[in-house]
């Protein structure tokens, strides 16, 4: 069997996709059990380490553990599906950059953060295998079609939308503030 330098290649990005996969699989599905009893420390908050005061955080509210592993479960799915290898890619790095932020800042251990680099490479080098689609899909995001319009036309729809941006604003702090 000769494989072709495509077919070498698809075999390499789909190796590295799937320790992507598998790290999102274990980590999503690991938070259903992962930071149980995190937040009954007989510390302050003073006395804890930043690891410690992150676990507990974690730990308080079940719900939102879950809600992270189902993200970075449907992640490593988005990521083992070929069609959606790249969507998954974008989805994931948002989780991991998180992931890596908080490892950074405080201070988990640091083979976890090393873990979460790796992962994170991983996703670039896919995009890089796949640069020409990510060229066209942020080209056809970030083009617009300019239309022909006169000035007149602009400045009424400009005031419109300031308008609407006015009301619009008015009703947010009824919302969230007067509420």
């Amino acid at each position: 069997m000769n494989l072709s330098k495509k077919d070498k290649i698809e075999i390499f990005e789909n190796a590295i996709s799937w320790i992507v996969v598998l790290a999102m699989f274990l980590y999503g599905g690991g938070k259903l059990i992962q930071f149980n009893g995190a937040a009954e420390l007989d510390k302050t908050v003073a006395e804890m380490t930043g690891m410690e005061l992150m676990w507990a955080f974690y730990g308080y509210s079940k719900s939102f553990a879950i809600t992270l592993g189902f993200f970075e479960l449907l992640g490593g799915i988005l990521i083992l599906i070929k069609p959606t290898r790249l969507i998954g890619g974008l989805f994931t790095s948002t989780i991991l950059m998180n992931v890596i932020l908080q490892d950074i800042f405080y201070g988990v251990h640091v083979g976890a953060l090393k873990a979460a680099i790796l992962y994170q490479v991983l996703i670039v080098i896919i995009f890089w295998m796949n640069k020409e689609k990510m060229i066209e899909a942020f080209k056809s995001l970030l083009s617009s079609k300019k239309i022909q319009q006169t000035k007149s036309k602009f400045f009424l729809k400009f005031l419109i939308a300031f308008g609407l941006f006015v009301v619009f604003r008015i009703l947010e702090y009824y919302i969230t503030i007067k509420l």
